[in-house]
């Protein structure tokens, strides 16, 4: 397997939680290099247009809102076969379904605030990184 990159995104409630530090330590101890990493905040056009993919689903109201009402760490991470490593090391949407040990056991809450994003493909984590960091900002 060759070294690629994901994206990820710690969401409005692990940094309400006070999670960051405990997150990027579990993300960087399972062998991630984090090669951009910022704290910022989604303005309402930012969310409509990262999350475009679901804007016919019924909750994409609720997930604007939600993603748009406090800061994110947006991060991108790299590591061999980094896409399915970390959606691994994140669990499954479902907090209470996710693996003992995996993000979103530890953090998440609900299915709707579910601490973090990971990207789903290579190809979404580069679309997705694109949209948050410039190529100058990345490691």
């Amino acid at each position: 397997m060759a070294t690629n990159r994901t994206f990820t995104m710690l969401k409005p409630d692990a940094i309400e939680k006070g999670h960051i530090g405990a997150i990027l330590e579990k993300i960087t101890a399972s062998g991630f290099r984090i090669v951009a990493m910022k704290l910022t905040q989604m303005t309402r056009n930012d969310a409509e247009q990262f999350y475009a993919v679901h804007k016919e689903r019924p909750f994409f109201g609720e997930l604007v809102e939600y993603m748009t009402r406090g800061p994110i760490v947006a991060a991108i991470l790299e590591k061999e076969n980094a896409v399915e490593d970390f959606r691994t090391l994140i669990g499954t949407t479902n907090p209470a379904e996710a693996a003992e040990g995996t993000i979103r056991r530890l953090y998440a809450e609900s299915i709707g605030e579910n601490a973090v994003h990971g990207s789903d493909s290579d190809e979404n984590a580069a679309i997705e990184g694109a949209f948050h960091f410039a190529g100058r900002e990345m490691f």
